[in-house]
């Protein structure tokens, strides 16, 4: 006999990844899936085809739905003991025959929106990415303004345009800033990516004041990739004194695979080193490390162009969590946030186009010859991810891909 891991594992997305998606198959209703292999694993028809082990009730009643809303909202207690179940059905020998009912081939499916966006919020973790800004923007100042090492800078964005991986979406439009004062309206001419990490949460917290650890632990469900779209141009004019607004909340592309937070425990590393002692909410140091050794790629019309670490990361996740709800704010299923861009310390590490090409001054050179500073119409960038899973093991986010339109 031989287990469903052992005949339709591939590498990246073995027993120890799993991740969520939301599938239909040739236009049939959609349903929640995890993904084994080259194969979707329909959940609830698993467990209607597994009864032993059999799922316990409320994770079969959160899992028979067309998305990963109803097992957001259950929380961990629900969620945790459904990924050991599936760990352990795809695991066992002579399961295997119910694994490949209950499937579909990757290939056959059609992929949505995994989970409904409830707020989102981006943030601005890189120092690298920060600097860099900083030192475009401020060249007679310090990079990094005061504030930013002693907590996580970010800001509320537009839930509604968080959109899925594969759409194609117009060029924006706005106020862009000339010479002489007088701003004109027109396409943004400094189009950019950002690659980040996108963090979807779970459960319920009313009163707010989520701790770091209860955040890791209870909290964070999972992992995306993400691509937060930029007008630069727009949002330069734009975001003084409140921030940004029409330069970003035009597009923001997600991956459509959810790596659960529980499969990157062999990819977590300690963050950065401390330069201040932090305020007391956001003290991890005496916790495990939240941080992440995740390698990104960037991908230009099928040219890869770099490889952002998000171990740099200055902030993480849990503390992002922590920072978001102290005020009180209330933290509720389907709430998301943007890592904002990962970006490392070497120029191929960069996660936009305005630090690869500094602001257009000095424009990356393609393979082809041609030289890029920001984004041309039709152009197709694509966000890949890895990180190390146990025993050697990978752990495989999939792509999250955007192309360029012509402003309408």
């Amino acid at each position: 006999m031989t287990s469903a891991a052992e005949r339709f594992a591939t590498t990246g997305f073995g027993p120890h990844n799993l991740p969520y998606a939301s599938f239909s198959v040739a236009g049939g209703e959609r349903r929640l899936g995890v993904r084994l292999g080259d194969r979707v694993i329909g959940i609830a028809a698993l467990a209607d085809a597994t009864t032993t082990p059999a799922l316990e009730p409320t994770a079969r009643g959160a899992v028979g739905t067309a998305n990963l809303d109803a097992l957001l909202a259950a929380g961990h207690t629900v969620w945790r003991p459904l990924r050991a179940w599936l760990q352990e059905v795809v695991t066992t020998d002579g399961l295997d025959g119910a694994v490949e009912d209950a499937s579909t081939p990757v290939a056959e499916v059609s992929l949505h929106m995994p989970f409904t966006v409830a707020d989102y919020v981006d943030y601005y973790a890189s120092e690298h990415h920060a600097s860099n800004i900083g030192r475009m923007f401020r060249p007679d100042q310090d990079p990094l303004l005061p504030n930013w090492k002693h907590l996580p800078v970010g800001y509320h964005g537009r839930a509604g345009t968080v959109v899925p991986s594969g759409t194609a979406f117009p060029r924006p439009k706005g106020l862009r800033p000339e010479e002489g004062g007088t701003p004109s309206f027109g396409p943004s001419r400094r189009l950019d990516i950002e690659a980040e990490l996108g963090f979807v949460l779970g459960g319920s917290v009313p009163e707010g004041e989520v701790s770091v650890d209860r955040a890791g632990a209870e909290h964070v469900f999972g992992v995306v990739l993400f691509n937060d779209w930029s007008a630069r141009d727009i949002q330069g004019y734009e975001y003084v004194p409140l921030g940004p607004y029409l330069g970003k909340s035009f597009a923001s592309s997600i991956s459509l695979w959810v790596v659960p937070f529980d499969a990157l425990a062999d990819a977590r590393v300690a963050p950065p080193a401390r330069e201040h002692q932090l305020a007391e909410y956001l003290d991890d140091s005496g916790s495990e490390p939240w941080g992440l050794d995740i390698t990104m790629e960037v991908d230009v019309d099928g040219e890869v162009v770099s490889h952002p670490p998000v171990k740099t990361l200055y902030w993480t996740a849990p503390q992002m969590v922590a920072h978001m709800t102290v005020n009180g704010a209330s933290l509720r299923p389907g709430d998301f946030f943007g890592s904002g861009t990962v970006s490392g310390a070497e120029v191929d590490e960069r996660g936009s186009l305005m630090e690869l090409s500094w602001g257009g001054k000095e424009p990356l050179r393609l393979a082809d010859g041609r030289e890029q500073a920001f984004l041309t119409d039709g152009q197709t960038i694509t966000l890949r991810g890895t990180a190390p899973g146990p025993d050697g093991s990978v752990i495989d986010f999939g792509e999250c891909v955007g192309t360029i339109l012509p402003a309408t």
